[in-house]
């Protein structure tokens, strides 16, 4: 079995539900002395990308979409250790859905995806205050605020948040990128978010970025 054989294998596993399957890859690829990251970003990734994608044309629902996070993390676990040091990340996210908006489908893949790197991720869940994003990201010393939504009427909330973060004297301690359906590199501009991610790949490359350059700064 090729490379290529056990990263389309891991991202048809996890398309498929299969768990059994994405752990058996998950080793194969160890065994063949795959890079982990690699395993992960252009495998499992690359899965729930696909997963992201029929969830969004109603071909998967919220019980698929749990049965494919179980294969995906289950890989995980066999995966994780193996990554390099610089692989892991040592920053930490703070990651909601804006509130107004219940749609946390694709904020949970991007949670999950930025877990797979290796770094520390806090949940706030959907419908989140704009005070609760920047009080969180305070209290844990976040790097970055990640905001999603998939609904135009949220999209001012984006902005609320980069607005209280500079009333309280605070935006230079966070990166903030958003992301989700309606959502633009123009409007990420317009707002003065640092980063906008088109899809969750994209979102977690931001991310390893952003939290580097945090840790550096």
């Amino acid at each position: 079995m090729t490379s290529d054989d056990i990263l389309k294998g891991l991202a048809e596993a996890v398309i498929d539900m299969d768990e059994d399957r994405a752990l058996e890859l998950a080793q194969a690829s160890l065994d063949a002395g795959m890079d982990a990251y690699d395993t992960i970003m252009h495998g499992l990734a690359a899965g729930m990308e696909v997963v992201s994608e029929k969830y969004d044309k109603e071909e998967y629902f919220v019980p698929e979409i749990l049965l494919c996070s179980d294969a995906m993390y289950a890989a995980l676990d066999i995966l994780r250790p193996h990554l390099k040091a610089e692989q892991t990340g040592s920053g930490t996210v703070v990651i909601g859905v804006i509130a107004g908006d219940i749609h946390d489908i694709g904020k949970n893949i991007v949670k999950m995806m930025l877990e797979g790197a290796g770094l520390q991720v806090h949940d706030l869940g959907r419908d989140v205050p704009v005070q609760r994003f920047v009080d969180e990201a305070e209290r844990l010393n976040a790097n970055v605020i990640a905001i999603s939504t998939l609904m135009s009427t949220t999209m001012e909330g984006m902005r609320l948040v980069i607005d209280e973060l500079t009333r309280r004297g605070i935006r230079e301690k966070f990166s903030v990128m958003i992301g989700g359906g309606p959502i633009s590199q123009d409007f990420a501009t317009k707002i003065g978010a640092e980063a906008y991610g088109r899809d969750a790949s994209e979102a977690i490359r931001i991310a390893r970025k952003l939290t580097a350059q945090e840790a550096a700064s």
